[in-house]
């Protein structure tokens, strides 16, 4: 069984690297001929100004008193240059974004994974091409192109990487570093005649960084004060710099400045996904080549904007990266031909190559071209957009090359993905398997299903073994004669052994039938219905959190159509009132719209209550309850006190804007240290050690919560503790076994294995309600497959210094904490049920599987980005929750376990 779950493991593992393969893979294309316009810029320099996390609609709304709050930004727009919405893509994270602008295309979704790092970009950038950089700003971005270009030309000047706290006093001094750093600079250059000279070079590029309107949007909300403040700031920074260079610069002209963001941000401080507040960011152009202001009687576009702006009579431009904005350049129709020629020629040639790399290693009578860009089409488009720029017909040149993008574009996507269908039968034909393998073993090993109803060994045939090698032989050939990667082997020959092993139990699958044929059909057909009907609502509940409600809901009514309401009314009303109160929570708005810290105060006294109604019931059984015990209990009944105040004391400080307190952070780490080996101090018995975990787990998930969340897992936990106990009703009835009281049942690692029985149909609906208590705890405060739904402000107890990887592994551990407890209820539900561990456990991967086969047919790759983003993150999820189910049982396991003792030896305890 162990070879199996670590076979398993690595099967998992492989289908969840599978995505990545199939949707996640670069498009980027290496090997083209550079392509240049023939005609002289009009520019020698170039000022990059990105306001990272700056919404469009802050920037260029008037506040309440109808003044804009960017005066010379809306100046620039009414007077001097040309404005309009850049469309981002996602993820809305910092690298990608960065790269889109100064690339000059979207990178792939996985970048994000890459999002803070030094690491050398892997393409061509803007920087790279220029004859000099010089840029100023955060620690977190400059070093990525710095370390990409080739050659000694890209300059950054980077400030303390501790200055970004979410918790300083103001943010916006990040902002004004860069400022004044770039002065000081120009300032120095003045003196220094080396430096003169290079910054009076062509081809220049200043870039400065500013990312105090993200601090500030992370910590107080876009629409605050700070945030607000910060715009007006960094608007008279901006007016400062653009002075200067004028002034520097002797008014030559020569100048071009862009003001634009990476990024926009939730309502709520965040960003990552594809809402319209996130993808929707400013950008203003003026200067050298740049179209002055375009006053217009009327415009068309979607939404309403220009009216809420009041820019209505001033033409808007809007962008995607990729493709040249001809309407934003002041010069001759002749250079704005040749420019978009140029790049219909570049991409063109990305096309070209894309095509050629797959045609080198796909066997000609596979291959099938892209048809609607053949050959022939593309020299008929070329030859003729030359002859309409040799006739002068400039509007035409830039409508055929449009087309020309259009379809290269379209190309290089069909390219790009040419190899899904085949990789994506592969990965389907290897889960099918697999949950076929799965189901057969649990009916095979775990269950009375096929018991007696054949007796017949036969002697195994070689003809199976030796067809199967033959099969992998053929797939391998097929591969290598195609020069594919070696992932392509992976999932090529991953199905073969699989397969081999479900037919090998095709008596099994004989047997299986013969007793199927036993049972009257509407029987089995209302069975079949209502576990697709389970599933069904699972996978839904992804896309729609109400499906919890409704089928928490179900589960109260569930031991009113039993015979359990007759038995134990107690019990069963239980069940109902705490199904119901959960079931509330999938209703509320997803966490950390509106925080609330009087919830979080309000949790921690109701677990207080709890405590002492727990710790008294407990003292009154003296037989049980030892002075070492009770100690263990008064240590995490202070735990929980201590969070409270760091909660609040946080909170306030941060209000204060005085940053986060040593001590509070001093208090917030050692509760989580001590949050997973305090329960071992507890009593063994399945209530006390239950209620320890609980009360160490909510400690820390008090400092992690910001409003109503916090009371979330209480009430999961109340039903768990219903759960266990309406378990034992449910077995008592069928007969299987008597009941026990819960306080004289104690986990035990060596559980006698003789004590185990065989599954029964009843034990398919116990996994079921596994499965959806762990998709509760995951969807039951949020929509955690969108990455916007994170909330910064979770961990300002632990750190407000921005650190994102350590700010994601205790977003994380939040996370978690639910699936921990429904865990650890789980371990209680076997132990009192008789249940083996691993026989539970392949159905509930059984249930995973179908669930992550619907997701793997859900995943698009069309549509909008937020669409996209979130059906690949369903999928995602799934497995991850997959994969994380053993390592998770694992730590219930010691959590329920392990015993250890504050002073001498520890003591063994069985049942």
């Amino acid at each position: 069984m162990l070879l199996f779950f670590t076979l398993g493991l690595l099967i998992h593992f492989v289908f969840f690297a599978s995505i990545f393969d199939i949707y996640f893979t670069s498009p980027l294309v290496h090997g083209m001929t550079p392509q240049f316009t023939p005609l002289p810029p009009p520019a020698r320099r170039l000022v990059l100004f990105v306001a990272d996390g700056l919404r469009a609609d802050t920037l260029y709304e008037l506040d309440e008193n109808g003044t804009s709050r960017a005066p010379f930004i809306r100046n620039i727009i009414m007077h001097e240059g040309s404005w309009g919405i850049s469309h981002t893509r996602v993820p809305t994270e910092s690298r990608p974004g960065h790269v889109a602008l100064i690339a000059g295309f979207y990178e792939d979704v996985s970048a994000v994974a890459k999002g803070w790092k030094e690491n050398p970009v892997e393409f061509d950038s803007l920087f790279n091409e220029s004859k000099y950089t010089w840029s100023w700003g955060s620690p977190d971005i400059l070093p990525m192109f710095a370390k990409g270009a080739s050659g000694d030309h890209v300059y950054t000047y980077s400030y303390d990487a501790k200055r970004e706290d979410f918790g300083a006093q103001d943010a916006t001094k990040l902002d004004t570093w860069v400022f004044d750093n770039v002065k000081d600079f120009f300032r120095h250059a003045r003196n220094n005649q080396s430096l003169f000279s290079k910054i009076n070079e062509e081809k220049i590029v200043f870039f400065l960084h500013l990312l105090g309107i993200d601090t500030n949007g992370h910590a107080h909300r876009p629409s605050s004060r700070d945030y607000k403040d910060n715009i007006k700031k960094v608007d008279d920074g901006v007016k400062e710099i653009v002075s200067m260079f004028n002034h520097f610069y002797g008014n030559d002209g020569k100048t071009t400045f862009i003001f634009t963001s990476d990024h926009g941000m939730t309502d709520w401080g965040s960003h990552g996904a594809g809402h319209p507040s996130e993808t929707l960011t400013p950008l203003v152009t003026w200067g050298a080549g740049i179209n002055y202001p375009q006053r217009v009687s009327a415009q068309q576009f979607d939404d309403s904007f220009l009216k809420e702006w009041r820019l209505e009579n001033w033409k808007r431009l809007d962008v995607n990266q990729g493709i040249l904005p001809v309407d934003y350049l002041n010069n001759t129709d002749l250079f704005k031909a040749e420019s978009m020629f140029t790049n219909a020629v570049q991409i063109l040639e990305q096309f070209k190559v894309k095509m050629t790399q797959k045609k080198e290693v796909t066997l000609p009578f596979l291959f099938t071209p892209f048809k609607l860009l053949s050959d022939s089409k593309q020299f008929n488009i070329l030859r003729k957009a030359r002859s309409y720029i040799k006739h002068r017909k400039f509007d035409e040149v830039v409508s055929l090359c449009k087309e020309l993008i259009h379809l290269a574009l379209k190309g290089l996507s069909y390219y790009h993905t040419y190899d899904r269908f085949f990789l994506g039968i592969n990965v389907v034909i290897g889960f099918v398997g697999w949950i076929s393998y799965a189901s057969l073993l649990i009916i095979k090993s775990h269950s009375n299903l096929i018991k007696g109803v054949s007796k017949e060994v036969k002697k195994p045939s070689h003809l199976l073994p030796c067809s199967f090698v033959a099969i992998g032989i053929l797939v391998a050939f097929f591969l290598l004669i195609q020069a594919c990667p070696w992932t392509y082997y992976v999932y090529g020959l991953l199905p073969v052994p699989i397969w081999y092993a479900v037919l090998r139990e095709f008596q099994v699958v004989q047997d299986l039938v013969t007793s199927l044929l036993t049972y009257p059909l509407s029987h089995f057909v209302g069975y079949l219905l209502v576990f697709t009907l389970g599933i069904e609502v699972l996978v839904l509940s992804f896309f729609y959190r109400y499906m919890l409600t409704a089928g928490l809901t179900a589960f109260a009514v569930w031991p009113f159509l039993t015979r359990l309401w007759t038995r134990a009314k107690v019990t069963s009303l239980s069940w109902a009132f705490f199904s119901v109160l959960l079931a509330v929570f999938p209703l509320m708005p997803v966490v950390g719209r509106k925080p609330d810290i009087s919830l979080v105060m309000g949790a921690g006294l109701l677990v207080l209550l709890l405590s002492l109604c727990v710790v008294t019931s407990l003292m009154k059984r003296k037989d049980s309850f030892r002075k070492e015990e009770l100690l263990v209990h008064l240590l995490q009944v202070l735990s929980t006190v201590l969070s409270m105040y760091v909660v609040y004391s946080t909170q306030s400080s941060l209000l204060r804007k005085q940053g986060l307190p040593l001590m509070n952070q001093v208090i917030s780490w050692a509760t989580l240290a001590s949050s997973l080996f305090v329960p071992l101090l507890s009593s063994p018995a399945v209530f006390q050690r239950l209620f320890s975990i609980l009360l160490s787990l909510m400690s820390t998930y008090l400092l992690l919560s910001t409003g109503y969340e916090a009371v979330f897992p209480l009430v999961l936990s109340c039903l768990m503790f219903v759960w266990i106990n309406i378990e034992q009703e449910t077995l008592q009835q069928s007969g299987v076994c008597c009941k026990q009281k819960l306080t004289s049942i104690q986990f035990s690692y060596n559980t006698d294995i003789t004590q185990f029985r065989q599954l029964y149909l009843d034990d398919i609906r116990r996994a079921f309600f596994l499965v959806f208590f762990l998709v509760t705890a995951f969807f039951g405060t949020g929509n955690i497959a969108s990455i916007n739904s994170f909330d910064l402000a979770s961990v300002y107890c632990f750190l407000t210094v921005f650190s994102p990887f350590m700010m994601g592994a205790l977003m994380m551990w939040k996370i978690l904490i639910p699936f921990v407890l429904v865990m650890c209820a789980f371990e209680a539900v076997q132990l009192t049920t008789q249940l083996s561990s691993k026989s539970l456990f392949l159905i509930v991967l059984v249930i995973s599987d179908i669930m992550a086969l619907h997701f793997f047919f859900l995943v698009k790759d069309y549509g909008s980005w937020l669409d996209i983003g979130t059906s690949i993150s369903h999928y995602v999820i799934v497995m991850s929750m997959t994969i994380f189910l053993v390592f998770l049982n694992g730590l219930a396991q010691l959590l329920t376990t392990k015993k250890l003792r504050l002073c001498g030896k520890p003591k063994s305890h069985f049942m």
